[in-house]
């Protein structure tokens, strides 16, 4: 770790212990991961591929099988319990899709509710807590309780409370999810104000592209591993094959994303043509295979991951879970 990073994952693994036919379900596989401080990094990746087990264990919220992660320059986990109680209280704040206010508190109080956990004065933290509502046009709420909030509402009370501590570090597991456009935009300029201007590092785990375009980094998400990056000045529905680094694991395990699998002529048995520093060429020795990559390609209508159904010729990212929309032969 460096004095530039905010966050710090090496050689991370959760398994979820099951006693099911199909056995313990591995959700993270020696992922790495580094945020550098005032850094937006945007995650994404379909459905089932890791994206809240790492959010949870980036966060300390859940303690990872094994492997080390590092906050603000502490290792988390060797932190005792109220030590990181208090490490994340004044470094990092989550924003959840499912808000995760006290039901018994005024929207008010939720956003309040971190301030007065830090020691501050309930005069202090409530005037405080008003002008975080209002930033987020929700002050005419101030009273009401969850359950009289919709859930855009809710989330955006949410997001209230997780700003008020002006945190070093947000997590956000699809932040603008449940708001609606004007909202969503709202929320996209705080995010925006806090990255520019008070050097606030963002991880935030999205399938919007206005959200990803906020970001720095975007790191695409599969199967517990991240298989490759592309710069925040990359579209997130551009997946062509050269916009993106591939990742390699420190075993040399080689993770491709769909899209460049099937570019490549599927899965198989590859010959390595050539071989110099920094570049490996491969060629797949099944000719027939290499026929149907020659021949006419055409986008699924179907998301593989999902089954959403596509009504867009050109999209190239899935709306419902994020999974990369591949090409088969026509």
């Amino acid at each position: 770790m460096t004095v530039e990073d905010i966050l710090v994952a090496d050689y991370l693994y959760h398994i979820y212990e099951s006693k099911a036919e199909d056995g313990n379900v591995v959700a993270l596989r020696g992922l790495h991961c580094r945020v550098k401080k005032g850094e937006a990094v945007a995650v994404v990746g379909p459905s089932g591929s890791g994206k809240s087990t790492l959010l949870k264990c980036l966060g300390g919220l859940m303690k990872p099988s094994s492997g080390f992660v590092s906050l603000a320059g502490n290792n988390m986990t060797r932190l005792t319990g109220k030590e990181l109680v208090e490490l994340r209280q004044r470094t990092v704040s989550f924003i959840f899709q499912e808000g995760n206010l006290l039901p018994n508190l005024s929207a008010l109080d939720n956003v309040a509710q971190p301030l007065r956990h830090q020691g501050v004065s309930p005069r202090i933290a409530k005037a405080k807590a008003r002008e975080m509502l209002k930033d987020l046009s929700m002050e005419h709420r101030a009273k009401a309780r969850p359950a009289m909030l919709s859930g855009g509402e809710q989330q955006r009370v949410a997001i209230a409370r997780a700003l008020i501590t002006e945190p070093k570090l947000i997590l956000a597991d699809e932040p603008t999810g449940a708001l609606d456009p004007v909202t969503s935009v709202q929320v996209l300029d705080i995010f925006k104000e806090l990255h520019e201007k008070k050097e606030v590092a963002f991880l935030i785990v999205t399938h919007s592209r206005e959200v990803a375009d906020f970001a720095d980094r975007i790191l695409e998400l599969r199967d517990g591993r991240f298989v490759a990056q592309r710069g925040g000045d990359v579209d997130l529905s551009d997946l062509e094959a050269g916009e993106r680094e591939i990742f390699m694991d420190e075993l040399g395990t080689l993770n491709l994303p769909p899209d460049i699998v099937l570019q490549m002529g599927g899965s198989g048995s590859y010959r390595v043509d050539e071989l110099t520093t920094g570049k490996l060429t491969l060629v797949n020795v099944d000719t027939s295979t290499l026929n149907s990559v020659d021949s006419v390609l055409r986008l699924v209508d179907d998301c593989p991951a999902c089954g959403f159904t596509y009504s867009n010729e050109e999209t190239l990212l899935c709306p419902e879970c994020g999974s990369s929309r591949p090409k088969v032969s026509a």
